[in-house]
């Protein structure tokens, strides 16, 4: 068994904070700069370029990428020939974004009851979901979640006959319905199948995927590429100020279902589609 300190785990969860609300993912900046060459819009390049500027200024300055610095949801991978010594690892996880947040002059997003909207003061708790894997090592990701973007979650129980021009269908009027509110060039997750909160997990972590990468199930990564067009071809744009550009990825991920149902999700990310990955 290898040892592995929950320290380790709170200090990247602290490092990534910061980083993925100071810094823009390359595969971002890449799709960026693309969409700034392909954008048919005189209103829609200006607006890329501006997001590429603002990009920059971020970085440079070290300052948050948006005012809206996310609820960190994190994804752990915890390998089974893994043991975790020094503390209690949800604790480490949590006290590695408070600490983030803080030292990083992050707005701090959570309330603490979802009626009584009591500020905690440090970003948390994060959302935290765990999987046991084969191997050695802990896989950490994180990816910040802006609430412009999350309020436009859809989840729809198709039945079974919908099939798959049903599930296009019910993509395509999500993105559609939210328009410019998630802050478009956006990146849509979609999870298939499962039951409903197994699908609404699925297009979450469809979001950290890098922007460029597809699904390896070949017709899954046909749906992908003709979500993208049909998405696109909505001209909500740039900032829902028309265009070409209204999604830069649509990363669809499935898991089996019962035979009566066919549950679909889908999640979206603004243009800053911000996630980070650390391996312990």
């Amino acid at each position: 068994m290898r040892k592995v300190d929950v320290k380790e785990i709170e200090n990247a969860l602290k490092d990534m904070s910061i980083k993925t609300n100071f810094y823009v993912g390359e595969d971002v900046l890449c799709a960026f700069h693309k969409a700034e060459k392909e954008e048919t819009s005189p209103v829609g390049r200006d607006i890329i370029s501006n997001l590429l500027k603002n990009a920059e200024i971020a970085k440079n300055d070290q300052v948050p990428i948006c005012q809206d610095t996310g609820m960190a949801v994190v994804f752990v991978e915890v390998g089974q020939e893994v043991e975790l010594i020094g503390g209690n690892i949800t604790e480490a996880i949590n006290e590695g974004v408070r600490r983030g947040y803080k030292e990083g002059y992050l707005r701090k997003s959570v309330v603490e009851d979802p009626l009584k909207r009591k500020n905690t003061g440090d970003n948390t708790p994060a959302v935290i979901y765990y999987d046991i894997v084969p191997g050695d090592k802990v896989k950490v990701t994180l990816a910040p979640k802006g609430f412009g973007s999350e309020n436009m979650s859809r989840l729809k129980m198709l039945k079974p006959s919908d099939g798959l021009a049903g599930v296009l269908d019910f993509v395509v009027e999500a993105v559609s319905l939210a328009g410019p509110n998630p802050c478009p060039p956006i990146v849509v997750g979609v999870g298939i199948g499962g039951t409903s909160d197994k699908a609404m997990y699925l297009a979450k972590k469809a979001l950290t995927r890098d922007i460029g990468s597809h699904n390896k199930t070949e017709h899954l990564k046909e749906i992908e590429l003709t979500l993208l067009e049909k998405i696109n071809a909505l001209g909500i744009g740039p900032q829902g100020l028309g265009g070409n550009t209204t999604a830069l990825a649509v990363n669809v991920e499935a898991f089996a279902t019962h035979i009566a149902g066919l549950p679909v999700a889908v999640n979206i990310n603004c243009h800053v589609a911000r996630h980070a990955i650390t391996i312990i």
